[in-house]
């Protein structure tokens, strides 16, 4: 019955790591330390909200003003239409969006209803290299699996 009870745990200890989300660098480049250089003193990364996330970095240009934008890829969903269709590793150029500001007839040219200011805009996705982001490793199950390979020794 012991040993049920300690493979039972064990294989628990294995599957806590499934829920554990990605950790994003979340900040704009207005923001200190979040420009080209990246201070990660400063931005340590945060969790994103869904556990199948990635980390994207919103690069846009206009002459030489660059805008460095660093988020998840579920938070900017909501409100951004050039989302590349391709999600993978690595860095493309933003989605045309014919339809958008296309009924709204609008005289103020600074609210850029048709997100064409910017010359070029660019997206890059990782959510493999830990530079860009941290996943949290399995320190956790590691710790848990020596937890109890210990209580096994002394109750077993």
């Amino acid at each position: 019955m012991k040993q049920i009870i300690f493979y039972t745990i064990f294989l628990l200890t294995f599957l806590a790591n499934q829920g554990e989300s990605l950790y994003c660098y979340r900040c704009n480049s207005n923001h200190p330390g979040c420009g080209t250089p990246l201070n990660w003193f400063y931005y340590w990364g945060e969790t994103c909200p869904e556990y199948d996330d990635k980390c994207v970095k919103i690069i846009e240009r206009k002459g030489a003003e660059t805008i460095i934008t660093r988020e998840c890829l579920s938070s900017v969903r909501s409100f951004r239409t050039d989302i590349p269709a391709d999600h993978y590793e690595g860095c493309r150029p933003a989605a045309k969006d014919v339809r958008l500001g296309h009924y709204v007839n609008n005289s103020i040219h600074q609210l850029d209803i048709h997100r064409d200011y910017y010359d070029e805009v660019t997206w890059c996705f990782c959510y493999f290299d830990h530079r860009c982001n941290n996943a949290k490793v399995a320190t956790i199950s590691i710790s848990l699996m020596s937890l109890l390979l210990a209580i096994q020794y002394f109750i077993f």
